[in-house]
């Protein structure tokens, strides 16, 4: 029977060798400070993740030699024992925490059949170089490396295994990129595996948080791999790797804009066209929006808070009512010119992880420009979206923590 989601057999560095191992998200790096980040750590996964590090300087990321020099390093590790194969499928319980956020999930094999009916629920557009990257990088591995993040509606009975899980030693305890703890707890035995899957079965859906190109390029795989051989549907290529959370454990940052000009305008006269949408308070600190509907905007030297006339605020629209969709709508297209921020090139984006500072930073080294900071996207906001079949703006939710790369690892048998 073709599950929700189903146990897997992971492919995980044993735990004296997973600090030399686990490596930040190969899409949270660029290839310099993937460089940079591997000096002095010819085990990190971002050999892997990002091969092209290992290649001369110039080497396109997508070349064949890339995806090749990718396969060589993982057949290294695990040839040098430093990645080892769990012998039966499990979910593993996994947690994070980062300074006094915490919340834990579990990590398994999810439905790609689920994903294709819109049960693995989606919010954004993909790619296609990005996406069809993904596919070369897991067809060369025969494996999916970076876990898909996902949610769930918050569940007591799931969280009650889970918790029970957590009794028991965990197989790795480890601390990640940024400080970030990442324990779990392997799950094998056939009494709470069964419990587990019978907990998800029961959902009406699974979120995705972030990882659409790696979902994405994982259902190209299985249609790919349909087409070359008869299957039941239970395959593990028939599955993707994904980290499934509680909705209320998750922590959404602000995901901000910094634009490079002002269109032509004065600071004073951008102020100024505010006021018909917005009412606008100048500000002598930083301003990190509290409540939905405000913002901080920073232009010529100078922190101003920006509060969106209620009556602009859709109340039926789980797009049109998000903030990035109302400054886009009310300020950033008619004012500043901007109608496409996938691809205009004036329109840039900053996690909130990077902080307030980041933006004045950005502002004064430009001379010109103007930056705005957001209250964050919620996760209700986020599945409101994906349930009514819609997509998210551009760079809306920023997660943090970020699960870790080579923790786990699903082969594609």
């Amino acid at each position: 029977m073709n599950t929700l989601v189903k146990p897997f057999a992971a492919l995980r560095p044993t735990a004296d060798h997973a600090s030399a191992v686990v490596a930040p998200p190969y899409d949270v790096v660029s290839t310099e400070e993937a460089r940079s980040l591997v000096a002095n750590q010819p085990n990190s996964f971002l050999h892997i993740s990002r091969p092209e590090i290992d290649l001369p300087d110039g080497t396109d990321p997508y070349a064949d030699a890339v995806y090749a020099r990718a396969r060589e390093n993982l057949d290294r590790l695990i040839g040098l024992g430093l990645l080892i194969r769990d012998p039966n499928p499990a979910y593993y319980v996994y947690r994070m925490r980062m300074q006094d956020h915490e919340q834990t999930g579990v990590a398994l094999a999810a439905s790609i059949a689920a994903y294709e009916t819109n049960r693995v629920r989606k919010h954004e557009l993909t790619r296609p170089t990005k996406e069809t990257d993904r596919v070369k990088n897991m067809a060369s591995l025969n494996a999916q490396t970076g876990p898909v993040l996902s949610a769930y509606r918050a569940d007591a009975q799931l969280k009650t295994l889970l918790e029970e899980a957590k009794q028991a030693e965990p197989v790795i305890d480890v601390v990640g990129p940024h400080d970030v703890t990442h324990t779990l707890w392997r799950v094998a035995e056939s009494a709470p595996v069964a419990a587990i899957t019978e907990a998800f079965e029961a959902m009406e859906a699974i979120y995705i948080a972030d990882g659409h190109h790696r979902s994405a390029a994982a259902a190209r795989v299985a249609a790919q791999r349909r087409a070359q051989q008869q299957g039941s549907g239970t395959e593990s290529f028939e599955y993707f790797l994904s980290v499934v959370f509680p909705h209320d454990e998750m922590n959404i940052l602000d995901y901000n804009r910094v634009i490079s000009d002002l269109n032509g305008l004065s600071a004073e006269a951008l102020v100024a066209a505010l006021n018909e949408r917005f009412s606008v308070r100048k500000s002598d600190a930083p301003v990190g929006p509290a409540e939905p509907g405000t913002f901080g905007m920073y232009v010529a030297g100078r922190w101003h808070e920006l509060r969106i006339e209620p009556d602009l605020i859709p109340a039926n629209d789980p797009v049109a009512s998000l903030d990035v969709s109302l400054l886009q709508a009310h300020l950033i297209t008619p004012l500043l010119g901007i109608s496409d921020p996938r691809t205009d090139a004036r329109i840039d984006f900053v996690g909130g992880i990077r902080g307030l500072g980041a933006l004045e930073r950005r502002i004064d080294a430009q001379g010109t420009g103007v930056a705005f900071s957001f209250f964050p996207t919620s996760m209700e906001q986020l599945m409101s979206v994906a349930d009514a079949g819609k997509l998210m703006p551009p760079k809306s939710t920023w997660f943090e923590p970020k699960l870790a790369d080579g923790l786990l690892t699903h082969v594609l048998d």
